[in-house]
């Protein structure tokens, strides 16, 4: 949490809880406080990059700095500048998921599920046939925890436009329950909605909840056989936020300094566990998709240019 914005009345209505809640003045114990799934679990037993005071750089490498040109260089390795806005238009790019579904022990094994409802294009789900469930998507009524979530989906209210994060993430939970795919992706949306609507206390609230929803999934996965022992999680954005001038955290985007900055964190096996990565380092968006094959033994190829796996995750 940012003192200067927490005292800003025109960011944070309710300073006196937010502090309580969200500030130290020691920064460990205040990003603790924060995510305590991400300074806990996987700073003990996985790895977090991006510390930049540190020297441990991570960075976009798309020259927009926002949402579309960000996934799209995360699913497909490639940076591509014809990606330009945020419209609902089909990726010609080939992504990492369409890849694995393609491959027989993952074919109609993936899941995505999505609060943007942006997500189907850029995943192309008419091309790539992958499961993606996004905004007001509804999951087959084969069960009553399906049923339940399809009329939260529809009743709840939708303050930042589309449906809240935590619906999402239980969609995709009790998908994984029920029918165990062996790839998922979840995409929450609330944190950038919030930030741009100037809502720093909601925005900070919003991001703790998610860090809760992640130690969950961790939980669950590690209660299930198929998971257990057996999973990867990696945690990553699409775009940073502006720092130089305060005001700036509600945007990104080219014109903003420090919206290419990004951070990334990964838990499980094959992972050496570093903690919070002290060593000079560079790495960059484009390379994650090769390194989400990589982690599942695959080199991913596509029909475009491929950046190489961020191969620091697996040195020992």
């Amino acid at each position: 949490a940012d003192d200067s914005l927490l005292n800003n009345k025109n960011f944070t209505k309710d300073p006196d809880e937010t502090r309580q809640r969200f500030w130290d003045k020691d920064p460990m114990i205040k990003r603790e406080k924060l995510f305590p799934f991400i300074w806990n679990t996987i700073k003990d037993s996985g790895r977090i990059y991006g510390n930049r005071e540190l020297g441990n750089f991570v960075n976009v490498s798309n020259k927009y700095w926002f949402s579309y040109p960000g996934y799209n260089e995360i699913f497909t390795g490639y940076p591509d500048d014809s990606v330009n806005s945020n419209n609902k238009t089909w990726n010609i790019n080939q992504n990492v998921l369409e890849f694995l579904n393609q491959q027989t022990v993952y074919r109609n094994n993936i899941a995505a599920f999505s609060t943007w409802d942006v997500f189907p294009y850029i995943l192309n789900r008419q091309r790539s046939g992958l499961m993606i469930n996004a905004d007001r998507d509804s999951l087959p009524p084969t069960n009553t925890s399906f049923r339940l979530l399809n009329d939260l989906q529809k009743l709840a209210p939708r303050p930042i436009g589309v449906r809240p994060d935590v619906i999402t993430y239980l969609m995709a939970r009790e998908y994984i329950r029920v029918n165990q795919p062996k790839v998922v992706y979840i995409a929450f949306d609330e944190t950038d909605d919030l930030a741009h609507g100037g809502m720093y206390d909601q925005y900070l609230k919003s991001a703790n909840a998610e860090d809760a929803m992640l130690a969950d999934l961790w939980s669950l996965l590690n209660t299930m056989e198929g998971y257990r022992g057996k999973t990867t999680l990696l945690i990553t954005c699409d775009h940073g936020r502006g720092d130089v001038k305060k005001e700036d955290w509600r945007h990104h985007g080219a014109d903003i300094p420090g919206a290419d900055q990004i951070w990334f964190a990964v838990l499980g096996p094959g992972i050496t566990a570093e903690g919070e990565v002290k060593r000079p380092l560079q790495l960059y968006q484009k390379q994650f998709a090769s390194t989400f094959a990589r982690i599942l033994g695959y080199e991913f190829k596509a029909n475009h240019p491929v950046a190489a796996p961020a191969n620091d995750l697996f040195k020992q």
